[in-house]
């Protein structure tokens, strides 16, 4: 089967699971995309290493990293291979000291989290594209899909927005988040961020 390389285009709340995330992968030359609800722990994860963040202490994932490193193990790819009643089934493609490639049964979110970390590159099958694969409009946001939210919620939320805060504030807040751990949020502010110093 020929494999479809995607890349993360978003990390944003699951609009058919309350608490849980949803990560959105593209296709790296197409249009489909590949909504996988996850874990808020996995979404956070993700988000950390995305934003080259460095906690405190070492999460889960970067402690695995860190372990295969430590025994010359490479993570080379992830691939998405099975989707069956809605689950999405990952395989780690690693390579170790003796040159032959070894796949290791993962969670599709940790697979995810592991490949940021590694700089893998992340594959899926064209079956599962045709299953579980939509097509977004371009839009101005650039095609991201965004929490979709009550008119309440979303005129409380426009009320102040990152934009709206000096840089001085946003760094203030950015440090108070990573106090708090809450590392979705940091990566917003972080955009902010660096959309002005850009």
């Amino acid at each position: 089967m020929n494999k479809v390389e995607l890349k993360i285009v978003a990390l944003s709340h699951s609009v058919t699971k309350s608490h849980n995330y949803a990560v959105v992968l593209g296709e790296k030359h197409g249009d489909r995309r590949l909504p996988i609800v996850i874990g808020g722990f996995e979404a956070q994860a993700i988000a950390v290493a995305l934003e080259s963040m460095s906690p405190n202490r070492p999460l889960t994932h970067d402690l695995f990293k860190n372990s295969l490193e430590a025994f010359n193990i490479e993570v080379k790819e992830i691939i998405i291979n099975n989707l069956i009643d809605g689950i999405f089934y990952a395989q780690l493609v690693c390579q170790g000291i003796t040159g032959e490639d070894v796949t290791i049964d993962s969670r599709t979110s940790d697979a995810i989290a592991l490949a940021v970390r590694f700089g893998a590159p992340v594959y899926t099958y064209e079956f599962i594209l045709d299953q579980a694969g939509v097509i977004l409009d371009d839009d101005k946001s650039g095609g991201e899909i965004k929490k979709p939210t009550s008119q309440k919620a979303q005129k409380k939320e426009e009320d102040k927005p990152y934009s709206s805060y000096t840089t001085k504030a946003l760094n203030k807040l950015l440090e108070e988040v990573l106090s708090e751990e809450n590392y979705e949020k940091a990566a917003l502010i972080r955009d902010e961020i660096n959309k002005r110093e850009a």
